[in-house]
Order: structure tokens, then C-alpha cells, then sequence
């Protein structure tokens, strides 16, 4: 199961309470670059699912369609809990304006540090803009986005990884309540002004879910788990029997071609990073076609390995529209691509849910009537 974060593909019907409205992830970058050069996820039926620049729909398509979200939000961990079958019932707080004294006062008080910044922006603008008066200071860099994430940037020779992971992991523990933000996410970046630049040092700090996943339906029947990239993570580790770094996109289709060739039984749960946090965020057109161009071509060799008793979903998570007029995520559907004997090329949409709940029946032929979404299988 795989998590291309960031595809999406066309605005949810509430997209514009979202200031999202006419946003399209996939489609927008198909035009924007000229064409999709994609040829495995071509054949598999990504331009069946809706008409894409430069892909025609495929002859023989894997099952295809669009899923959608239940409940509120457009991040990482909204999405990959509905994935798995969670769903919140309420939002979790957002700060457009940036977060108030109290909020602060605990970062600070967790830190043992002053903080500056404390608004929304890009990470990379932020690191740029405020680096260098974190290397006088030592004051760390706090800020925020349009979704329900406290991002703390610090300078390895500033505050070493292993303490911003402690800073970090105490502002977790700290965020409760009504400012029971999504997650906590540490930003470790090296360099000189002018030449700063992230480490592969990031580290989210997510609430647990709130309710039961698939995830943990799995663990119950005896089925291993294992994450790759931010997964584990997002779920606060609940659920994750291994945990795989994954924090680079080659790293991790690395460690999953290894699992894949490697589990005899289980889930391979994981995510792609890099077209949400590398390009999506950065509006850069090019480097997310290519970074879906080197996905593509690793999905090309897993088919060939893939045996009677193996199923393969390629999905998303949320949108990041690189023509949007701002740079964070947008509320979208996603895609659904998945590849198992006697698919026959049907076309399926639902809630992201019906992911988890396909996954189950496949791995122990039985299914969780408590938890939402419906098996496509």
C-alpha cells in the first residue's frame, strides 16, 4: 500500500471552505508540464480515472477510481487515518494568524529557549528569512501552515537533532486540549545564510488516533505491519509492528522493493514524501514530474514480482495543486489504483476507508463492521 502524498486528483465538494476551490493536484501538473510522461501508471489506468494531458485511458486498467474523505482536514495524518479507517470528529485547531501567548509560553518552557517567527510560512522561507537570527540567538523557529501542524526549525549546531527531538516530544505532550494541534514536526536543517538546507533529520510527533484502525485490526489477527517513511509516525507508531526510515523517496521505494521481496505475510504500508514536501510545496513543476517519473518506473519492476496472493494499492492522501495560488495542501479526492488477480479493470469510488478495509479482507478474509469503508475487492 502506497501513499503518493500529495496526488490529488479534482476539489472535494467542500473544497472552497477550504480556500481550494478549482484546485486539481494531477490534473493541473499534467497541464502545467505539457503532458505526464508515466507509462506503468498509464497502463494501469490513472488516466481512466479522469482525462490527464499526455495519458489516455488504459486498454486493460487495473481497478481505478477516486476516493474521499469523511471527515474534516487536508494534511498527512487526516488523510493516512481515514486510510486506515479513523475518522475524526472534529477538526483539529489550525492558526492562521499564528499561535497565541499561552501556545508559545509552552514551547519556550519545553525548549528552554526563546522562540521567533511564529506564523505561517513556507519551511524553506522560513529557514531563509529566520536562520540566521536563530544562529545568533538561539531562539528556535516556530511556525505554522494552513493545516494543524506546530513545525519547530533548528540549526544541527544550534540545538543538535536528538535535543530538537526532545523539544519536540515534550511540546507533543504539552499540546492538549483545545490546542490539541495535529502534529508536532521537527525541522533540523545545516548550512550558512544563504545556503541553508534541510538535513533528512524530520520527525513528526502525532497525536495517537483516536480510534481503532485496520491497522490494529491487523496486529489483533496476527498480521505484521510495516511502515515506510513518516507512517509510523502519523500513527504514532499504534498499530506499526517495524518501522522503516524512508525519509528520501529513493530510500524509500528502496525498503519497500526489499519488502516486497523479503515478507512471505503482512502489509507494507508506505509513503512518498517528496512530491508533497520537496515539490507540491514549492510549486515546482518539473521536480514533481520527475519525482512521479522515478516512482513510476519502481512500480514498473514490482509488477513483474507480484504472485496471486498479492495485492498492490497506489493511492494519495490529499492534494498540494502546484498552480494554487498558495503552497499548502488542498482538499481533494485521490486516486485509486489497485493491482490483484481478478481486479478486471473495474472502476470503484468511496470513502479513503475502503482502502483499510480492503486491505484487511485480503490479509485474513474477515472484516471490522465497526469501522467505516467497504472492501472493493
Amino acid at each position: 500500500m502506497v501513499v503518493l502524498d500529495a496526488c490529488g486528483i479534482g476539489a472535494l465538494p467542500d473544497a472552497a471552505s477550504y480556500g481550494d476551490a478549482g484546485t486539481n493536484t494531477l490534473v493541473h501538473l499534467a497541464e502545467a508540464s505539457g503532458g505526464l510522461a508515466l507509462p506503468t501508471l498509464e497502463a494501469l489506468g490513472l488516466g481512466s480515472i479522469t482525462p490527464l494531458k499526455g495519458m489516455a485511458p488504459a486498454a486493460h486498467p487495473a481497478l481505478h477510481g477516486r476516493l474521499h474523505a469523511l471527515g474534516a482536514g487536508k494534511d498527512s495524518t487526516a488523510g493516512h487515518w481515514e486510510l486506515m479507517g479513523v475518522v475524526s470528529p472534529v477538526p483539529p485547531p489550525t492558526y492562521v494568524d499564528g499561535f497565541p501567548p499561552e501556545v508559545i509560553e509552552r514551547v519556550s518552557a519545553a525548549a528552554g529557549r526563546e522562540v521567533i517567527c511564529n506564523r505561517p510560512y513556507n519551511g524553506i522561507d522560513a529557514i531563509d528569512d529566520f536562520g540566521a537570527e536563530h544562529l545568533d540567538t538561539g531562539a528556535l523557529i516556530v511556525y505554522t501552515s494552513q493545516d494543524s501542524v506546530l513545525q519547530i526549525a533548528a540549526h544541527v549546531d544550534i540545538a543538535p537533532p536528538d535535543e530538537l527531538y526532545e523539544v519536540c516530544g515534550r511540546v507533543r505532550e504539552g499540546m492538549s486540549g483545545e490546542h490539541a494541534v495535529g502534529r508536532v514536526i521537527a525541522r533540523p536543517f545545516a548550512g550558512v545564510p544563504g545556503a541553508f538546507a534541510r538535513t533528512e533529520g524530520r520527525r513528526d510527533f502525532s497525536l495517537p488516533p483516536p480510534s481503532r484502525s485496520y491497522l490494529m485490526e491487523l496486529c489483533t489477527s496476527g498480521v505484521p505491519v510495516h511502515s515506510v517513511g513518516k507512517v509510523g509516525e502519523l500513527f504514532s507508531g499504534a498499530g506499526i509492528d517495524v518501522k522503516h526510515p524512508g525519509a528520501t523517496n529513493a530510500r524509500a521505494l528502496a525498503e519497500t522493493t526489499q519488502l516486497i521481496g523479503s515478507l512471505a505475510h503482512g502489509l507494507v504500508f508506505t509513503n512518498l514524501v517528496e512530491t508533497d514536501q520537496v515539490y507540491g510545496h514549492r510549486h515546482d513543476i518539473e521536480g514533481f514530474h520527475q519525482a512521479l517519473r522515478e516512482i513510476d518506473a519502481t512500480v514498473g519492476a514490482w509488477l513483474p514480482t507480484l504472485g496471486a496472493d498479492d495485492l498492490l494499492v497506489l493511492t494519495a492522501d490529499h492534494g498540494c495543486d502546484p498552480t494554487a495560488p498558495h503552497t499548502d495542501h488542498t482538499r481533494e479526492y485521490v486516486p485509486l489504483l489497485a493491482v490483484f488477480p481478478g481486479h478486471g479493470g473495474a472502476r470503484h469510488d468511496g470513502p479513503l476507508a475502503d482502502v483499510g478495509a480492503s486491505v484487511l479482507r485480503w490479509l485474513t478474509g474477515r472484516d471490522a463492521p465497526s469501522l467505516p469503508g467497504d472492501p472493493f475487492l
